[in-house]
This record gives C-alpha cells, sequence and structure tokens, in this order.
C-alpha cells in the first residue's frame, strides 16, 4: 500500500518529488500546501487529484497522511518538521536541515524523542553511481586511497531552472551553492569515509547580504585529505565533479549520477546500460525512502547525519 504524503513547499523542489511520485507506487501525494497562491494554483490544475490544503498545519494533520514532505526555504524546515512529529507523521525534509545550528540540534533531539521515521533527501543516498563506488571501495579495486577533490563551478547563481526562488537562494541567510550543492558531496564524503574534520577554509561574498561566489576548504574524512572548491561567474558550462583517487583505479562521479572511472589512461564511461540515470536516481531515492518509512533496510540520511553535514557546511561559510 503506498504510503499517504502531504507536501509543504510547491516550488522546484516540491514540483519535482510531486512528477516523481506520480510515477511510484510506494507513494501517493494526497495534500499539498504553498503560502504562495500562484504555485497553489499551478499544482491544482497539474494534480487536480491532490487536496490543496488552507495551511501547512491542515496538511500535515490530515488523517489519511502519513509522511510529510517538507520542501520549504530551510528557515522554516524546523518549524513544519516538528509540527509533523508532534502528529505522529513520519517526516522527509530537503536539505539543508537549517540554517541555524543550534536550532538544528534541538531538532535533531526532538526526533530523537519523538521516535519517529526522520529522513532527508540528499539525493545521493541512492545514486546507482555511489552504490558502484561503494562495491568498488569494499572489494579494494581502488587500491590505495591517495584523497578526494570536490570540484563545483556555476556560470550564474541561483541557476536559470531556479530562478523563481532566488528570492531566498540568492542571499547569504538561507542561499548560496555551498549549502545547495556542496553539502550533497560532503554528505557523501562522511557516508563514505565516516564523519569530516573541517581543517581549513575561506568564502568569498560580493556584499553583505548575497550569498557567496568562491569557496575553497579542506577537510579530512577517514584519514583521507579532501580538497574543496566551487565557484560562481564566467562563461562556459557548469561543472559538478567528485574525484576519488586510488593507486590502483580512480572514481569520478559527475553531474550526479554519471560515474567515470580510470586506470591511469583516459576516464572511462561506467554504468552505461543505464538509459536515464538521472530519472533512475529520482526512483530509486523513493523507493529507498519507503523502505525508511516502512522500518526497512536502507541507506536514507537522518536529521543526525543532515546535522553533521549542516555544521561542516556553516562552518565553511562563516566570516
Amino acid at each position: 500500500m503506498a504510503h499517504a504524503v502531504s507536501i509543504i513547499g510547491l516550488g522546484v523542489m516540491g514540483q519535482r518529488m510531486l512528477g516523481s511520485m506520480a510515477l511510484n507506487a510506494k507513494f501517493n501525494a494526497v495534500s499539498a500546501w504553498d503560502p504562495d497562491a500562484d504555485a497553489r494554483d499551478l499544482t491544482h490544475g497539474l494534480y487536480p487529484d491532490i487536496r490543496i490544503a488552507d495551511s501547512a498545519e491542515d496538511a500535515i494533520s490530515g488523517k489519511d497522511t502519513a509522511v510529510v514532505y517538507i520542501a520549504c526555504p530551510p528557515v522554516w524546515h524546523k518549524e513544519h518538521a516538528i509540527a509533523a512529529m508532534e502528529a505522529g507523521k513520519a517526516v522527509y525534509c530537503e536539505k539543508p536541515l537549517g540554517i541555524d545550528v543550534a536550532q538544528s540540534r534541538d531538532l535533531v533531539e526532538q526526533a530523537r524523542d519523538a521516535g519517529v521515521v526522520n529522513i532527508v533527501n540528499f539525493s545521493l543516498a541512492s545514486a546507482a553511481a555511489v552504490t558502484e563506488v561503494e562495491k568498488r571501495l569494499s572489494g579494494g579495486a581502488l587500491g590505495d586511497l591517495a584523497g578526494i577533490d570536490v570540484r563545483v563551478h556555476f556560470s550564474q547563481w541561483p541557476r536559470e531552472w531556479q530562478m523563481d526562488a532566488a528570492d531566498w537562494l540568492s542571499y547569504r541567510e538561507q542561499g548560496g551553492f555551498t549549502r545547495e550543492v556542496l553539502s550533497h558531496w560532503i554528505y557523501l564524503t562522511e557516508r563514505l569515509f565516516g564523519r569530516a574534520e573541517l581543517r581549513s577554509a575561506a568564502a568569498r561574498y560580493p556584499g553583505d547580504k548575497l550569498s557567496e561566489t568562491h569557496v575553497i576548504a579542506e577537510l579530512q574524512a577517514g584519514g583521507l585529505p579532501v580538497s574543496v572548491a566551487g565557484s560562481v561567474g564566467g562563461a562556459g558550462p557548469d561543472l559538478v565533479e567528485y574525484t576519488i583517487w586510488g593507486s590502483s583505479q580512480s572514481c569520478r562521479i559527475v553531474d550526479w549520477n554519471r560515474l567515470f572511472t580510470s586506470n591511469g589512461a583516459e576516464w572511462e564511461p561506467q554504468l552505461t546500460h543505464i538509459d536515464d540515470p538521472r530519472q533512475l536516481g529520482y526512483q530509486l531515492q523513493l523507493d529507498n525512502a519507503a523502505a525508511a518509512v516502512d522500518g526497512a533496510s536502507h541507506s536514507m540520511p537522518d536529521f543526525a547525519d543532515a546535522l553533521s553535514v549542516q555544521m561542516l557546511i556553516e562552518d565553511m561559510l562563516a566570516p
């Protein structure tokens, strides 16, 4: 039986989740809410069977709701997550968990006390490329590990498809590519190699209120050096890549879902039998989330995992 879901936040991520859930038999979106009337009207037009709630409280408290998916800007994550937990619902939250570490730490404690399922939507949790990398790491295919490099570049921020959320993604308080993009790769680093430690970091801001344009950082995880570099601006294609360097083989994930390996020569594509790795990733993530809600074996990060990532990210962004 499909898990009935209420969705809070009907922007880019909320709409993407609605589309993915429409293709997945394990979840059924039954209600949704957003403070923006245009977003509510759009959702009603696209999904007329989904009840548009009168408020967030109305969506969360629905008797048929088993899971609350939170896709609003992060400053409101804690408020809606606590309301859902108090109602006894499983909570499926977008990243970052929050922007205030003290508040997120309190949220983690409340989630532990509530005893409800709490998971965070770091998309790499279920990516086929990550599963393959884990297999190669555990099998020793990479040999002795030398380190990890994380590189991202965007010609503009927010990206074109994010412009509807530019009123918060553009600003230092909640937005920026470090929280929105690099957080995924810090999560992956901790998943593969254990909790990371920040050794040094520097961020550049174009103004007091605008989000960062450049970040460099050095971390350590599992005894390995992790170098991070991100930037915004300049003509050229966007870049998102994560490389694990090994003495026998190195692995590189590009654009979230595409895996390449090198034994010393050119990078060779892997998992080429997957026709659409992006769409497969969305469905694998929902299958993984459903397993978490069911109490079955899963690899979804919980609030505590997300807090660990958030602490590192906020330290990277600190003046």
